[in-house]
């Protein structure tokens, strides 16, 4: 872990709008502050006629936390990756203290999707997913925010808009409505777990 790089100096960061990213080249870390930013609304969760059918053959038996550092393994399994070393070891370092979560899709055993977050008082910052077959990480999402529904969450931070993201739901507001949703998520006290 870089010695300036730690889980204290991340949550400051999350609670003031920012996100570390490492360069894939040098492993150097950003800040990043996105303006627009991407967010999920939780009443606008896009579930496509495929998608609900996935979740309605039970194809996946969902788990949270139970294989944190697995699922930031299988994010960071592309091309091109932006999840370092120094990421992974201070996001599970995070996730040990209750404070990163992860989102799982099993299969016959296997872990085959799933998504990681940061969690701070009503507000989850989705850091990233993947899949190793059809649907896993989307059904992993849908569970995610009917998770922050149910437990009293106000904001799912997706920071920057793709179009996997845009298909379920994902939309871009000014920075400065974010950090007003963000001021609000703060001062709730809702737990992930």
């Amino acid at each position: 872990m870089t010695e300036a790089f730690t889980p204290d100096l991340v949550l400051w960061a999350y609670e003031n709008g920012y996100f570390p990213m490492a360069d894939e080249e040098c492993g150097s870390l950003y800040w990043h502050a996105p303006d627009p930013r991407a967010i999920v609304p939780l009443d606008n969760v896009k579930v496509s006629r495929s998608l609900r059918r996935s979740i309605n053959k039970d194809i996946f038996l969902i788990r949270f936390d139970t294989a944190f550092e697995q699922v930031m393994r299988g994010c960071a399994e592309r091309e091109s990756t932006w999840i370092s070393e120094d990421i992974i070891d201070v996001y599970t370092a995070l996730h040990r203290v209750g404070f990163a979560h992860s989102v799982e899709s099993w299969h016959e055993g296997r872990l085959v999707g799933g998504l990681y977050g940061i969690a701070l008082g009503g507000a989850f910052f989705g850091e990233s997913m993947f899949s190793r077959m059809t649907d896993a990480s989307k059904v992993a999402f849908v569970f995610l925010a009917e998770r922050m529904k149910d437990r009293g969450f106000s904001l799912l931070d997706s920071q920057y808009i793709n179009p996997h993201m845009a298909s379920l739901g994902a939309v871009e507001i000014p920075r400065r409505r974010f950090m007003r949703l963000l001021a609000k998520a703060l001062e709730q006290e809702v737990s992930f777990i």
